[in-house]
């Protein structure tokens, strides 16, 4: 019989951050405390721009955009936010959305499934994702119970599982 495998990966989907951006920008502009200060969100290239004219306003902004992506399904961990900048008289938070497991990430996953997971099961780098395989499903299923169990600094998915 072959080996069972799933693949974990750290990918975020586009569409839905894309929604919480716009419903983010929906919000600002119909808010009564967001009234006159200058509050907008928006892409900028590959990151997204945050400005308001005080560094409340722009923190304020940005809690506002963290609950649509929490309310979309996407995990916090994928957005990386800077420190409020000033700009002119503008506040800025330049974020943006981390996706792939980096090799070091990889590598710690790796070795948590080697040191704490059942025997025989395998676990591969692939690029930016990590396929574990065993003999055993139920060996599989422990893993993902494992690896959930753990506090990662990034978002962790699991698929592909056959």
């Amino acid at each position: 019989m072959a080996d069972s495998s799933f693949d974990i990966v750290s990918k975020v989907e586009r569409q839905e951050v894309d929604n919480a951006l716009n419903q983010t920008a929906k919000e600002i502009s119909q808010r009564y405390d967001f009234k006159g200060v200058g509050a907008s969100i928006a892409w900028s290239g590959e990151k997204i721009l945050m400005e308001a004219n005080s560094e409340d306003r722009v923190k304020a902004v940005l809690d506002v955009f963290e609950s649509k992506l929490i309310k979309r399904g996407i995990s916090l961990k994928a957005l990386d936010a800077g420190e409020p900048q000033l700009s002119g008289k503008e506040y800025k938070i330049f974020a943006s959305i981390e996706e792939g497991i980096s090799q070091d990430n990889a590598k710690k996953v790796a070795k948590i499934i080697r040191d704490e997971g059942p025997k025989g099961v395998k676990a591969q780098v692939q690029g930016e994702e990590l396929r574990v395989s065993s003999k055993s499903r139920d060996d599989l299923q422990a893993i993902i119970a494992l690896l959930k169990g753990k506090d990662f600094d990034f978002a962790l998915q699991f698929v592909n599982y056959r």
